[in-house]
C-alpha cells in the first residue's frame, strides 16, 4: 500500500512564493506519472501539474510560467515551487501518484492548504 505525505503549504503573500514537497512510501513499484492537483471552495478539484514517467511535464494555464514540478525519482518525491502566487492560487493542493506494482494503483495525499493573501 502507497501513502503520499505532502507538506510546505501555508499563508503568503500576494507575489510571494511556496514550495511544496510530497513523499511517497510502502509498496511503490513504478510509478507511471506523479502530479498536483488543488480544489478551492466550491469548485472541482484541478490538475495543477503533473510529470510523467519520461519526465514529460504539464501544467495548467493558469499555472504555466509560474509553478515548476519537479521530481526526485530514488526518493519517491514531488515538488511544486509556486512562485508570484496570486489569491486565485489559494486551495487545498493534493498529491497524486499514479503506478504500478502487481496491478495499477491510484493514490492521493491529504493535502496542505495553501492561502494567498491579496
Amino acid at each position: 500500500q502507497v501513502q503520499l505525505v505532502e507538506s510546505g503549504g501555508g499563508l503568503v503573500q500576494a507575489g510571494g512564493s511556496l514550495r511544496l514537497s510530497c513523499a511517497a512510501s510502502g509498496s511503490i513499484g513504478s510509478i507511471n506519472a506523479m502530479g498536483w492537483y488543488r480544489q478551492a471552495p466550491g469548485k472541482q478539484r484541478e490538475l495543477v501539474a503533473i510529470i510523467a514517467s519520461d519526465g514529460i511535464t504539464n501544467y495548467a494555464d493558469a499555472v504555466k510560467g509560474r509553478f515548476t514540478i519537479s521530481r526526485d525519482v530514488p526518493k519517491n518525491m514531488v515538488y511544486l515551487q509556486m512562485n508570484s502566487l496570486k489569491s486565485e492560487d489559494t486551495a487545498v493542493y493534493y498529491c497524486n501518484f499514479r503506478g504500478r506494482l502487481r496491478s495499477r494503483y491510484e493514490v492521493w495525499g491529504q493535502g496542505t492548504q495553501v492561502t494567498v493573501s491579496s
